[in-house]
């Protein structure tokens, strides 16, 4: 069922909610001024978890000019000097404030060079916050705790980035990145879901520059390896490399096992352990 106010969905039986609409944090696009016409500027921008004051801070303008556009007096000008400089003291006065600033700049680092959607940095942030709540950062490091709420918010979301990936970006060992992970696994209650190996072929695939046809059939691999659970457990990368070095080897693209570890930053091993089990299944297809 539907509530045609809120928009929630929920079971008519039981009362759970489903889904449920949030109201939207864009401009508000009403006008109440006597003139007439929109202006979305009266609300300002939306709320964000990323900015660590939520983006609802008030910022004293530079611009040395009254309401009116008139310069301010030299006095009035001694003052707003004086009341922005106590302005910009007074919203980094606890040391968890200004923990949540380093980490949330270290985000947006980590965001442009792994190139994510803001869904996935959100999340992150999300799950930083909530371990800074908790006095998880207490006595560690805060680029390798924010850097696993990332990898966190990639599983979370089924955004196809590993660890290996942020341990990179961030410069950060995978070993530091991993014991972090495992403590908001633990201390959070994160609920994650298995990894698809099918999101992984394409990342490989365009690194190497597969064609279409051999990515489709390697996507079939995989699928009927699903049916068969023969992935169950195992590496969704290495699955996916494997089933590529097998789709390249029916199709006759040159393409080495060491290629496609290189590109999957798996080993060669790993691709020829899993190529055993998926060629046993590729009579289905």
């Amino acid at each position: 069922m539907t509530d045609n106010v809120t928009g929630e969905r929920f079971c008519g039986k039981c009362g759970y909610v489903i889904t449920e609409v949030l109201q939207d944090s864009g401009p508000e696009w009403r006008s109440f001024s006597k003139e007439g016409g929109a202006d979305p500027t009266r609300t300002g921008a939306p709320t964000s978890l990323t900015i660590h004051d939520r983006g609802l801070a008030t910022i004293i303008n530079p611009i040395n000019r009254d309401s009116s556009g008139k310069p301010l007096t030299s006095s009035m000008k001694s003052t707003i000097e004086r009341l922005r400089t106590w302005d910009s003291r007074s919203k980094v006065h606890e040391s968890a404030d200004r923990n949540l600033r380093q980490a949330l700049s270290e985000l947006s680092r980590l965001k442009d060079k792994l190139s994510l959607s803001d869904a996935v940095i959100e999340k992150a942030a999300y799950i930083y916050r909530k371990a800074l709540e908790k006095g998880l950062v207490r006595g560690r490091s805060i680029s390798a705790l924010i850097a696993s709420a990332l990898y966190a918010a990639c599983r979370d979301t089924e955004t196809p980035r590993t660890l290996k990936d942020v341990s990179d970006a961030g410069n950060i060992k995978k070993k530091d990145i991993a014991r972090c992970y495992r403590l908001l696994h633990r201390e959070l209650d994160l609920k994650m879901p298995v990894v698809d190996p099918i999101q992984c072929v394409a990342r490989i695939a365009s690194k190497l520059g597969i064609s279409e046809k051999t990515k489709r059939f390697a996507v079939k691999v995989l699928k009927t390896a699903q049916e068969h659970e023969e992935s169950a457990g195992k590496d969704p990368m290495g699955l996916a490399a494997a089933a590529l070095y097998l789709s390249c080897v029916n199709n006759c693209e040159n393409m080495t096992q060491r290629d496609i570890a290189e590109a999957a930053s798996v080993t060669e091993v790993t691709i020829r352990n899993r190529y055993k089990g998926l060629r046993l299944d590729q009579t289905d297809l």
